[in-house]
């Protein structure tokens, strides 16, 4: 019988340290996660998760131990892995004297997208009545629906996402909630890593948790092994 060969690990991070002047943000994360799981990366503000996320995007680069992102090191080789990360951050990285469409055909040529993908995107969110409008005239859940379009037009396998459901209503929570899941094609597994100050909502989605405070991991374990009154700890 053959032996079926195992997808090696999504992420990976040994001892991985990030610095602003002497402040460690980050101080020594170390974890895997398989293809197809999520991570929820929770704790208070300052805590390190933004910068986590910008470490696995490649917009910053780690000061010691060592990161690999779906197969590739980081920061040598992130250039072989940007066009497969899909990033959702608090800023929405759209150009707001740009419409809607116009934003997404320029993220559209980036990756060697078909112009039809963008149509289908915006419908997916609901902006496609108002596709046509610049960003800067949009109400802000409005820019959060394009920027999740954005994030997800090149169909990115890995998604790294800061509090996706920022300033969406309920209806449009609902919209976008098959669109950020975590999939339901085996033969393309979505690995997630997601920020959350709801802990309750975060351990939900996740396989595996991740808790920092200030720059340390104080928790890492199986989703379903963790407590959300243990995690408020984090908060406080």
């Amino acid at each position: 019988m053959a032996v079926q060969e195992q997808a090696p690990p999504a992420l990976v991070l040994e001892g991985v340290v990030r610095r602003y002047g002497e402040r460690e943000a980050l101080a020594g994360v170390s974890l895997t996660l398989r293809a197809g799981q999520t991570l929820a990366v929770l704790g208070g503000n300052g805590a390190g998760k933004t910068t986590l996320l910008r470490l696995l995007g490649t917009l910053l680069r780690p000061h010691a131990g060592r990161l690999t992102v779906l197969g590739s090191r980081l920061p040598a080789e992130s250039w072989a892995v940007r066009g497969r990360i899909g990033m959702l951050s608090h800023e929405p990285l759209l150009y707001r004297e740009l419409t809607s469409r116009e934003n997404l055909l320029f993220h559209a040529r980036l990756h060697g997208v078909r112009e039809p993908r963008v149509d289908e995107m915006l419908a997916a969110v609901g902006m496609a009545r108002r596709a046509q409008e610049p960003v800067k005239t949009l109400s802000r859940g409005m820019v959060q629906r394009v920027a999740i379009a954005r994030t997800l037009l090149h169909e990115p396998e890995l998604l790294l996402l800061d509090e996706p459901r920022a300033n969406l209503d309920p209806a449009a929570g609902e919209l976008v909630e098959e669109l950020i899941g975590p999939g339901s094609d085996p033969a393309r597994p979505r690995t997630r890593v997601l920020v959350s100050h709801d802990p309750r909502a975060g351990i939900a989605e996740a396989d595996l948790v991740l808790g920092l405070r200030a720059g340390v991991p104080v928790l890492l374990a199986p989703a379903a092994a963790v407590d959300a009154e243990q995690v408020m700890e984090l908060y406080r």
